[in-house]
């Protein structure tokens, strides 16, 4: 099996580079997402993911992602992070991957109710 930590540090970097075809490139056809505790995904297909990122996250110059941290669990990849330029104030959030093929198939993206503040 190969690291599944490699997709996704990729993804992120893309993310902050604001780099659509590397972000993409990352993600399998077949991929979802799902906002928890939600039962349905948000997003299928990579086209979908694409679309949204485009219109949605990646045309935000203030956006950008800090790791807070990343753990791993066999092909599963948990990527806590602060997410910065949605709101006012930077938000938590805790991504969690699953890797197959070495691209993303699933994610599940959990968010603070609150902004994160110090």
């Amino acid at each position: 099996m190969s690291d599944p930590t490699i997709p996704v540090a990729r993804q992120f970097e893309a993310y902050n580079r604001h780099d659509l075809p590397a972000f993409v490139a990352c993600f399998a056809a077949d991929f979802q997402a799902f906002r928890m505790p939600a039962l349905q995904p948000s997003l299928q297909g990579i086209r979908a993911l694409e679309a949204f990122y485009a219109e949605h996250r990646l045309n935000n110059p203030a956006l950008r992602a800090e790791l807070i941290s990343r753990t791993v669990l066999g092909r599963l990849v948990f990527d806590h992070e602060r997410i910065h330029g949605l709101q006012a104030q930077p938000m938590d959030s805790m991504a969690v991957f699953e890797v197959e093929d070495a691209l993303i198939k699933t994610a599940w993206f959990y968010v603070s109710d609150a902004p994160y503040s110090t």
